[in-house]
C-alpha cells in the first residue's frame, strides 16, 4: 500500500468523517435553537426563512474555493485530512501555505510524489498546532477584547479600525510580499527550491488574481454590490487557476 493509499484509507475517512459529522450536528442544533429563539422573540417567520435561504445561497460559491483547496491538497495529503481541516476550523489560505512551508522544510514538495508517513505526520501536526492559538486566545481574552471594541467604536466618535485591523492588514501584506518575492527570485535565478523556478507563470497568475480581486472590490464598494464580497476569494482563485492552465497549456 502506497502512502497516498494509506492517507485515503477507510480508517482515515471514518475518523475524519466522524468529526465532520459531529460538527455538522452541532451546526444543526444551533440552527434549531436560533430558530426557536427567533420565534420566542416574536420575529417574523417569513423573514427568518428568507435569511436561511439567503445564507445557504451565498454559501455555495464561496465554498467552491474551499473545495479547490481540498482538491489541491488531496494529491499529497489524501482527501480525508484536507477535508477535515477545511470543514472544521481551517482557512483556505492558511492550510495550503502551512502545508507547503512544512513540506519545504522537510525537503519535499507537495504534489511531487515524495510524501512519506513521517512527513505527513509532521505536516499534519504543524497545521494543527499553528491554528489552535486562535481558540485558546479567544477563550482567555475574547470577552475583554469585545468590551474594548464596544468602548472604542464609532458610536463614541472614535475612528474605526484599531490595532487588530492594522496588524491583520500588515500580516497579509507581508505574506503576499514574501510570496511574490519568492516568485520573482525564482524567475530571475532560474533555480531554487520551488518547482516553478525560472517560470513566469506564477507572476502571471498573481497579476490575474489581483486584477480579478480589484474588480470585485470595485463593484462591491463603488457600485453598492456588497454581496460580491462573498464570491471574491473563490472568483479570484478560479480565474487564477484558469490563467495557470491557459498559460501552461
Amino acid at each position: 500500500m502506497t502512502v497516498l493509499q494509506s492517507l485515503n484509507s477507510g480508517g482515515m475517512y471514518l475518523i475524519c468523517g466522524a468529526i465532520v459529522a459531529f460538527i455538522a450536528v452541532v451546526c444543526v442544533v444551533f440552527m434549531i435553537r436560533a430558530w426557536r429563539m427567533g420565534k420566542a422573540l416574536g420575529m417574523d417567520t417569513t423573514r427568518m426563512k428568507r435569511a436561511i435561504t439567503a445564507s445557504a445561497t451565498f454559501s455555495v460559491l464561496p465554498s467552491v474555493g474551499i473545495l479547490l483547496g481540498v482538491l489541491a491538497l488531496s494529491g499529497s495529503l489524501g482527501v480525508p485530512w484536507p477535508w477535515l481541516r477545511l470543514s472544521v476550523i481551517g482557512a483556505l489560505h492558511y492550510e495550503t501555505q502551512v502545508a507547503d512551508a512544512a513540506a519545504e522544510q522537510l525537503g519535499i514538495s507537495l504534489g511531487d510524489g515524495q510524501m512519506t508517513l513521517q512527513a505527513f505526520s509532521t505536516i499534519a501536526l504543524l497545521m494543527s498546532i499553528c491554528i489552535m492559538w486562535g481558540m485558546i486566545l479567544s477563550t482567555l481574552f475574547n470577552r475583554r477584547y469585545l468590551a474594548r471594541l464596544q468602548k472604542g467604536g464609532p458610536a463614541e466618535g472614535k475612528k474605526s479600525g484599531g490595532f487588530g485591523d492594522r496588524a491583520m492588514a500588515a500580516m497579509f501584506i507581508g505574506m503576499v510580499s514574501a510570496y511574490i518575492g519568492s516568485y520573482v527570485g525564482g524567475y530571475i535565478s532560474g533555480s531554487g527550491l520551488f518547482s516553478f523556478a525560472g517560470s513566469w507563470t506564477p507572476l502571471a497568475v498573481v497579476a490575474v488574481s489581483a486584477l480579478v480581486m480589484a474588480a470585485f472590490i470595485y463593484f462591491s464598494e463603488k457600485k453598492g454590490m456588497a454581496w460580491l464580497d462573498n464570491f471574491s476569494i473563490a472568483g479570484s482563485m478560479l480565474c487564477g487557476m484558469l490563467a495557470a492552465v491557459l498559460i501552461g497549456h
